[in-house]
């Protein structure tokens, strides 16, 4: 993966005709539980990611959350592309491994304006060996991640290169509004 704006790392991979692949990861100066916190608070993430119009919980049973959103883009000539899905979201437990831990959570689209969109965001901490440098301005002992992968097929009316392109400036800013709030929320702790 080659680093993108803002520290993205980011890649598109061709699954078949007219279906794709990304893959984007990120680095955020928070926990595993406050960037957990942040991904799963599901109606507020409209409020900081700009072009998510709506999230709204549609129901929670254990660890699965459905959801209905609502992805909106400005087009030229005063056009707004709206892409609305309902995304059953797998929350994952915890994993500890020797050097740390990671969440997962996976969702699934189960109607919306793709063919398929599925995909999973992963948060993984690991702890730092003692021989690096620590930051001494947090405290922190451990480095955080924030992966995201997506595949997705749009529907045969919606050409791949117009999805793709939003798609991957989306997730390029999507994950920096995240790390942008979760760094917010570590602030304020």
């Amino acid at each position: 993966m080659a680093p993108g704006e803002d520290g993205v790392f980011i890649q598109i991979e061709k699954l078949g005709w007219n279906s794709r692949r990304i893959r984007s990861k990120i680095a955020i100066n928070s926990s595993l539980d406050t960037i957990w916190n942040v991904l799963t608070d599901y109606e507020k993430l409209a409020d900081f990611i700009p072009g998510l119009a709506v999230s709204k919980l549609l129901d929670k049973k254990h660890n699965v959350a459905r959801l209905y959103q609502v992805g909106q883009q400005n087009l030229p000539l005063g056009l707004k592309f709206n892409a609305k899905a309902i995304l059953d979201s797998f929350e994952k437990d915890v994993e500890i491994f020797a050097s740390g831990k990671r969440r997962n959570i996976e969702f699934k689209m189960t109607e919306g304006d793709f063919q398929f969109f599925d995909g999973k965001w992963s948060i993984e901490q690991v702890i730092k060996p003692r021989s690096e440098e620590r930051d001494v301005s947090t405290g922190q002992e451990f480095e955080t991640t924030l992966s995201y992968s997506v595949d997705f097929k749009p529907k045969l009316w919606l050409p791949i290169q117009l999805v793709e392109g939003r798609l991957y400036r989306d997730v390029q800013t999507n994950l920096s509004c995240i790390r942008e709030e979760a760094q917010k929320m570590t602030m304020h702790t």
